[in-house]
């Protein structure tokens, strides 16, 4: 599966625009959501081939949301990279087991991010 769309998942603007940034310049087309309410309003509205997500957001958090979109039908296929500033070992085995597909730590490794997106697709 070839990834072009992505949906950025998190509360932080300064976040969000570097990695929208960093995406456009290689290529990919981003949307970007600040919480779960408006990240799933935008899974109904296109379907992303990526979802990059933050873990610490007010209301639901992104553990909790990956959970939902993970064990959702119609949306349990498109991946999701866990993308935090959280970098315990402990973190990361539960953002796995919520199902995402990868996690990596903030401040995000462009190198470190396009191998992982290339690895899934």
């Amino acid at each position: 599966m070839a990834i072009h769309k992505v949906l950025i998942v998190d509360d932080s603007k300064t976040e969000t625009m570097y990695l929208t940034d960093l995406l456009v310049k290689h290529g990919f087309s981003v949307r970007s959501a600040e919480n779960a309410d408006d990240a799933l309003a935008c899974l109904q509205s296109e379907t992303p081939d990526l979802i990059l997500m933050d873990v610490v957001m007010p209301g639901q958090n992104g553990f909790q949301l990956t959970r939902a979109i993970s064990r959702s039908e119609g949306f349990s296929d498109i991946p999701i990279i866990m993308c935090t500033s959280k970098n315990l070992e402990t973190d990361r085995v539960w953002g796995m087991r919520q199902g995402a597909r990868d996690y990596i730590t903030k401040p995000v490794n462009a190198t470190e991010l396009f191998d992982k997106i290339k690895a899934l697709g």
